[in-house]
């Protein structure tokens, strides 16, 4: 497995690239402001085939360069159905845009229990809503690794505040990670990874739900 990070954008919102090492396959997840040239000279570099752009969520600062990544590789989006809206008519989740966001109609819909295949990988799709309804992880249980999108942070949440953000359902998601291995290596949507052991005050959530 690979997996390069490129913060970007206004709040340094975390891209990756995920791959298979064995067959060069990759994905893009999430695409904030600014990270389509980097990203680019990168997969080029690599000399990885782009299967899919997929997003933990829909909110602006993860869909800027959404566009213009998929018209460069012509691969599919893929989002939770319950943020389809977003992806296509950006600013519909009640959140101001500070810069013009084109949309795009996603290709692939999931519902949050699929297990997808990148190259000889398997990748579960975790629900995870709370900081916007189609929130979703990708787990990745033979590489000890989660993709938390702005669900888990270091030390930290997601917002819990914003006008579709939901925090009855955010503590239900934070209880469905805490119980992954404590040596799942997490990588957020903003700022450095960590783990799921160091993340142990999500069990304060089984409090919330016993």
């Amino acid at each position: 497995m690979m997996i390069s990070v490129f913060p970007a954008g206004p709040v340094e919102t975390n891209a990756y690239i995920l791959a298979c090492t064995d067959t060069k396959k990759a994905w893009i997840i999430d695409a904030p402001k600014d990270c389509a040239e980097e990203l680019i000279a990168e997969i080029n570099l690599e000399g990885l085939s782009v299967e899919k752009i997929v997003l933990t969520h829909s909110h602006w600062d993860h869909i800027a360069d959404l566009a213009e990544l998929k018209k460069k590789f012509g691969c599919p989006v893929v989002v939770h159905r319950e943020d389809v809206g977003n992806v296509e008519h950006p600013g519909s989740d009640g959140l101001s845009l500070y810069f013009p966001i084109e949309g795009v109609i996603p290709d692939q819909i999931l519902e949050g229990t699929e297990i997808l295949t990148l190259g000889n990988m398997q990748i579960q799709v975790i629900h995870t809503p709370g900081h916007s309804p189609g929130c979703i992880c990708f787990y990745i249980p033979e590489e000890k690794t989660l993709i938390s999108g702005d669900t888990l942070f270091r030390g930290c949440m997601g917002r819990v505040d914003l006008p579709t953000s939901e925090p009855s359902r955010m503590w239900e998601s934070l209880l469905i990670l805490s119980n992954l291995p404590g040596d799942t290596k997490v990588y957020p949507g903003h700022g450095g990874s960590t783990s799921i052991a160091q993340e142990s005050w999500m069990k304060d959530a089984e409090k919330r739900f016993s």
